[in-house]
């Protein structure tokens, strides 16, 4: 418990230093709520980022690294019900003094009191996503106490990352002046930064169960997923620092200078995981080699075995894991160099509905000198080319083989996704319907067009390798999915092509629209949506990965052309539509041109980018149609060489005696 221990004294440490430095906990001019509140609030958030640590850690571990059948899953399954239980007290501890704060109303026990918390909680969004977050943590809690089964864990995981969600849209985000980014960008510090920080002490709650040989393998598999978060972390960290300070002058502010504390935490952190990779794991394993974890072996092994400077190192690194989390808990309350806007700034139609000023006229090079970059595409796009990467890499030095086509297509494809999510498109797609349906052709069609023919499901199946010990690694968890109900159906050529048509009409003539453009997670899922129904769709006509069942060539061409027919009818629909889809959105937007010429130009765009897409469908399952029976043809003579024309024979033969039985006959 050392370690564990180590992280929250340091912790709060850091808090108070770092809000008596930077401010955060000064009285305030007018209505001060009192010290118990003004400090509440950062000591109570500094528990709720630990608190979901460990609940995140302790999850991750369970579903990537540890074996069900052994007591270190049961384990860490505890440790993520307790951290979700401190995560629900520490949330509703949280709620309950920013209420103090926001209110300057003083605790008492009267009824009045309790109404008034009550409908803060209820009414006001800001108690709202307290309240949320409270009650999916204890949902969670729950959770990890009665599940068991570790394909149902990642839904748990889910619902714990949910939890979070709230977090990510209150605080310096909401008005920071790029929302969006913002969000996004402290969203993935939340979620990757609890994955590395849980995860570590986990594993330290769970050494003596591990053991020196169970201890390297686990810790091998953490240490790849630390050094993702590492690098999520720290790129998320420099988006949410950027929108914050602004220029380089005011890192010599309060709040600067705390960011460069963090940062500094932050590297010694890297410095830290690279000596674990690099030096301590292989001792690790040199140690604890020489058969199974038994109790018996426990009790035999020698006292070296423990790797005594490993643990002392994994302290070190819980201290500044602690340090990086208490300034953070105080840079939440610390003022920004940049101020934060709020709706009484607005001054233009656009600033009123997005939060930001209308972008520059969008001239046709605009769309590749302007950009608005969503970390979470680029980070997958990143991710997505690294490991496909590295995959080809791994099979060519084994000796194997794999087309050079399929690799660039994969590349095209995340690139091309990398851009239309963050490029020019990203920047005018919330202000003009012609360039958000450009984006949801590309990202419905052409992206996957590139994706799909570089086979990622096949290349995953050969170059990873497979767990033996039980728990499920990235091969695992990819062909389960692979092969899993849910995907048997969804990847039904017939249920993918109604999925890819008929969402269409079901996104822009429902409600879900002006979510995707009111939410920012709804944006999200926009894009999420689009991916999938286009890689679906493609799949089932030209994809070279498995699935459970594939039309012939023939029946392919009818249903793309019946799929795509149904598109083109969309398009049109929207070309002649009279009446604007969201009017109070593209309509109010100030551009001085018409809102519905532009979305016309996007049914346009609907109707006649979607026809490119379509021929080069259309070729390639020609193409493999050939070459379908080609290799057919191939298959047969080599039958018929290896049994000298038997088939044949017995066909003449049987027509030999077809008309020797007529001329009989007659």
């Amino acid at each position: 418990m050392l370690g564990p221990a180590v992280l929250l004294a340091v912790a709060l440490l850091a808090t108070f230093a770092g809000l008596a430095y930077g401010g955060g906990a000064e009285p305030y001019l007018i209505q001060d709520p009192g010290p118990i509140a003004r400090f509440g609030v950062p000591v109570a958030k500094l528990l709720v980022n630990l608190g979901a640590a460990g609940m995140l850690g302790a999850l991750v571990l369970a579903v990537w690294a540890l074996t069900p059948e052994r007591r270190e899953f049961d384990l860490a399954l505890d440790v993520a019900a307790a951290s979700a239980a401190l995560l629900t007290v520490a949330s509703a501890a949280t709620g309950f003094f920013t209420f103090m704060v926001v209110t300057a109303v003083p605790f008492d026990l009267s009824e009045s009191f309790g109404q008034k918390l009550g409908q803060f909680a209820t009414t006001i969004e800001l108690g709202q996503a307290w309240l949320t977050t409270t009650l999916v943590a204890a949902a969670v809690t729950v959770l990890c106490f009665a599940v068991r089964n570790q394909t149902a864990l990642v839904f748990v995981t889910v619902v714990a990352v949910a939890a979070l969600v709230p977090l990510a849209q209150q605080g310096h985000a909401a008005g920071a002046a790029g929302h969006s980014e913002a969000i996004t960008a402290l969203g993935l510090h939340l979620v990757f930064a609890g994955v590395w920080v849980g995860g570590l002490v986990t594993m330290v709650l769970l050494r003596r169960e591990l053991g020196s040989d169970r201890l390297p393998v686990v810790l091998s598999r953490y240490s790849t997923v630390a050094l993702i978060c590492f690098i999520v972390v720290a790129l998320s960290g420099y988006a949410s620092a950027a929108l914050r300070i602004g220029t380089w002058d005011e890192l010599g502010t309060p709040y600067g200078s705390l960011v460069l504390v963090k940062v500094t935490a932050l590297i010694a952190l890297g410095l830290f995981g690279a000596a674990q990779r690099r030096f301590l794991i292989g001792r690790i394993v040199g140690a604890g080699e020489g058969g199974l974890d038994t109790p018996a072996s426990r009790a035999t092994r020698p006292p070296g075995a423990r790797q005594p400077a490993f643990w002392l190192l994994v302290v070190a690194e819980l201290a500044f894991m602690g340090l990086a989390s208490g300034v953070a808990a105080a840079l939440a309350r610390t003022p920004t160099p940049v101020p934060e806007q709020t709706g009484t700034l607005a001054r233009t139609p656009a600033e009123i509905l997005t939060g930001e000023p209308l972008p520059p006229w969008p001239e046709w090079h605009r769309f590749f000198t302007e950009w608005s970059p969503d970390l979470i595409w680029l980070l997958a796009s990143g991710f997505g080319i690294f490991f496909y990467l590295a995959a080809v890499r791994r099979l060519r030095k084994r000796g194997d083989s794999w087309p050079i086509y399929r690799t660039v297509l994969w590349v095209a494809g995340l690139l091309l996704l990398a851009y239309i999510t963050s490029g020019g498109v990203n920047v005018y797609e919330q202000y003009l319907f012609s360039a958000h349906m450009g984006a949801h052709m590309v990202l419905t069609m052409a992206v996957p067009v590139l994706l799909v023919p570089g086979a990622p499901v096949t290349l995953a199946a050969r170059a990873i390798r497979p767990r033996k010990d039980g728990s499920r690694g990235g091969r695992e968890w990819i062909m389960l999915a692979v092969h899993s109900r849910f995907a048997g159906i969804i990847a039904n050529p017939i249920v993918a092509a109604l999925l890819f048509a008929g969402s269409l009409w079901v996104f822009y003539y429902s409600p879900l629209f002006r979510w995707t453009m009111l939410d920012h997670i709804g944006h999200e899922w926009m894009i999420v949506h689009f991916l999938i129904t286009g890689y679906l769709f493609v799949q089932s006509l030209i994809g070279i990965d498995p699935v459970p069942y594939r039309l012939p060539h023939a029946f392919r061409l009818v249903l793309l052309l019946g799929t795509m027919a149904f598109h083109a009818f969309f398009g049109l629909a929207i070309m002649s539509g009279t009446g604007l889809l969201l009017a109070d959105w593209y309509g109010a937007m100030g551009w001085g041109t018409d809102a519905l010429v532009d979305q016309q130009l996007g049914g346009g765009i609907a109707w006649s980018i979607g026809e490119i897409p379509t021929v080069a469908l259309a070729i390639t399952v020609a193409m493999q149609w050939a070459r379908s029976d080609e290799k057919e043809s191939r298959r047969r003579d080599r039958h018929a060489d290896r049994t000298g024309d038997a088939e044949l024979e017995a066909y003449n033969a049987r027509l030999a005696a077809i008309a020797e039985h007529d001329e009989s006959r007659s």
